[in-house]
């Protein structure tokens, strides 16, 4: 696996653990939902600045973003995924 898998993977796992939709933390970081997105499916080389900025917004250490220790499935229930979702689905709909 290459370092930007994991770190999206390690991403992702921090972001649902924090309850976290990507646009929250895209907001907490001042760029788009797009632009987490693309972190989280390893598309896209990350900078030292990003990386301190998403380890603030998820309240991490900088380095557990780039452990390669396999981390735990993060469970969301239905109504969880939905809570993440809704601030996307209310800009939509405005």
């Amino acid at each position: 696996m290459d370092i930007r898998r994991i770190f999206g993977a390690n991403l992702r796992h921090y972001r649902l653990a924090a309850g976290l939709s990507q646009e929250a933390v895209a907001e907490r970081m001042g760029v788009d939902r797009a632009h987490v997105s693309s972190m989280e499916r390893g598309s896209q080389n990350v900078t030292l600045i990003t990386l301190w900025h998403l380890a603030d917004a998820l309240k991490i250490q900088p380095a557990d973003l780039l452990d390669t220790t396999p981390k735990p499935p993060v469970e969301t229930s239905r109504p969880a995924r939905r809570r993440l979702s809704a601030p996307v689905r209310r800009r939509r709909n405005t």
